[in-house]
């Protein structure tokens, strides 16, 4: 039983990243984003700061199961999407998705075998300043339409 779980956005970095790390690690795609606001409403509440209100993504509730019924057998859960705002913004939907309670923040600027281990010798917590950038530009793009 892999004792850690780290959570990428693709597929393929997902497969080269268990090649590089071996016995004890178990990755998993994200897909990219997760959640989003609706399609089918503003989904900005304009009398509550702005608030967003995020809804899962249509065809992530399966992927979003898969990596929560992981998490729960692994002891250390890593999170590795792109490092971005994008990226952040991912990591925190999946944190708040999954309720998961401390999860580490890892990123890879490359997808070799020495950064990965690198990386993986270095973990962060989420950077709510990134996360929140990307939250604003969502918000922006939505009530201006860009």
């Amino acid at each position: 039983m892999a004792k850690s779980l780290i959570i990428v956005e693709s597929p393929t970095k997902a497969r080269t990243i268990t090649k590089y790390l071996g016995r004890g690690y178990s990755v998993m795609a994200s897909v990219g984003h997760v959640k989003d606001l609706p399609t089918s409403k503003l989904g900005v509440d304009l009398e509550n700061d702005f608030e967003p209100q995020y809804v899962t993504i249509k065809g992530k509730s399966k992927v979003l199961a898969d990596i929560k019924k992981k998490a729960q057998e692994v002891d250390t859960v890593f999170l590795a999407p792109d490092p971005d705002r994008e990226g952040e913004a991912i990591a925190w939907h999946i944190t708040e998705a999954l309720k998961l309670k401390k999860p580490k923040r890892v990123v890879f600027h490359e997808i070799t075998k020495e950064a990965v281990q690198e990386a993986m010798l270095h973990p962060r917590q989420i950077d709510d300043k990134l996360r929140e950038a990307q939250e604003a530009r969502r918000v922006l793009d939505r009530l201006f339409g860009y």
